[in-house]
């Protein structure tokens, strides 16, 4: 990061042939953080494109002095890009956004508001009681499998894993951040996973959700690669407890 000076908030969309999408998105959450930031950056951690989404980021960029644009040209997935933006940011607190804005951008104030009352990370969650989402039966049926899966293999306690509206203190994102294996869906799965083992304190919040356009998630393709990501990471700890264990 070198000796640039932190700034209170910096907000990362990973973004993959997001060019429709994407201006909106920022504009509207520009308009969001000058009613509680004093000082924020935003983070467009573009994703090896092909529809012209590196040009409208670069845009941004030229138009607002606090947007920083990270270009990648060949696509490394969804959660080494956020990484990578992550150590690229200057953020005292580190939210990540889905440039969809499915969850109410409206969120986004408790979501910071979390870290400053003393939590490592915060995470919407469109599972807990509260929360109001609209999507699909199958993909509601789908998500209330994988992250009952999820929370038996790790205990985790959390209800959804997968929402992509999060939070953390820099410290503590740091801290897991380089520990993390996955390199796309799995990766926000495996990263609050890590994160638990090392004593982090995560709030999950409701939130109000809603599906929107064109979905890139190949749902049973991506699912049964995510069943075999969280299999890898459970057999990982099992043996790392047992090597402990033998000491």
């Amino acid at each position: 990061m070198g000796s640039e000076e932190l700034v209170d908030v910096s907000i990362i969309f990973p973004a993959y042939n997001e060019a429709r999408r994407l201006p909106s998105a920022v504009e509207e959450t520009i308009s969001f953080l000058r009613g509680f930031a004093n000082s924020y950056e935003i983070i467009i951690a573009e994703d090896g494109s092909t529809d012209g989404t590196d040009k409208v980021a670069s845009q941004l960029s030229k138009k607002y002095d606090f947007i920083k644009h990270i270009h990648n040209d060949k696509r490394l997935g969804k959660g080494r890009a956020l990484k990578e933006a992550s150590k690229k940011s200057r953020g005292k607190i580190i939210v990540h956004m889905d440039v969809d804005l499915a969850t109410n951008i409206k969120h986004l104030r408790e979501l910071v508001q979390s870290i400053i009352d003393g939590y490592d990370f915060a995470i919407g969650s469109r599972l807990l009681p509260e929360s109001r989402v609209e999507r699909t039966s199958l993909r509601e049926f789908t998500s209330r499998v994988y992250n009952f899966m999820v929370r038996m293999l790790f205990k985790t306690g959390i209800r959804d894993h997968q929402c992509g509206f999060k939070s953390f203190r820099r410290e503590a994102l740091m801290k897991v951040v380089d520990e993390v294996e996955a390199n796309h869906l799995f990766w926000d799965t495996e990263l609050l996973v890590r994160a638990l083992k090392e004593g982090c304190r995560i709030r999950e919040m409701p939130v109000e959700w809603k599906e929107g356009g064109v979905t890139k998630v190949r749902l049973f393709r991506d699912s049964a690669t995510m069943f075999l990501q969280a299999l890898r990471l459970w057999l990982e700890l099992r043996m790392r407890r047992f090597h402990v264990g033998k000491h």
